[in-house]
């Protein structure tokens, strides 16, 4: 049986806040969010589908919404009641893809 994933406190977030370029965290939500831009809609769909590769790997599945060349994300451990290491990692990855 897999471990299930620990909520991370607030040092923790802060911490891992502070690695990640362009996340935010939404109010009234224990989530971290960011808005990906691309050139158009294949370039959006491309890093969407290599996301969707690693997100499966972890079995941690963004919440996302694409509309030609934007991908609005939003990560939470719904599991935890809130943010985990998974999310952080996730995010990581995320801004990773999107490097040109």
């Amino acid at each position: 049986m897999a471990k299930r994933p620990q909520r991370l406190g607030e040092a923790e977030i802060q911490a891992g806040m502070n690695r990640l370029d362009g996340w935010t965290r939404p109010a009234g939500r224990a989530a971290i969010a960011k808005t990906f831009k691309f050139a158009d809609f294949s370039a959006a769909f491309g890093f969407m589908t290599r996301v969707a590769l690693k997100a499966e790997q972890l079995n941690h599945h963004p919440e996302w919404f694409n509309v030609w060349n934007r991908v609005d994300v939003t990560l939470s451990t719904h599991d935890a009641g809130g943010l985990t290491q998974l999310d952080l990692e996730l995010a990581t990855f995320m801004n990773a893809c999107a490097k040109p």
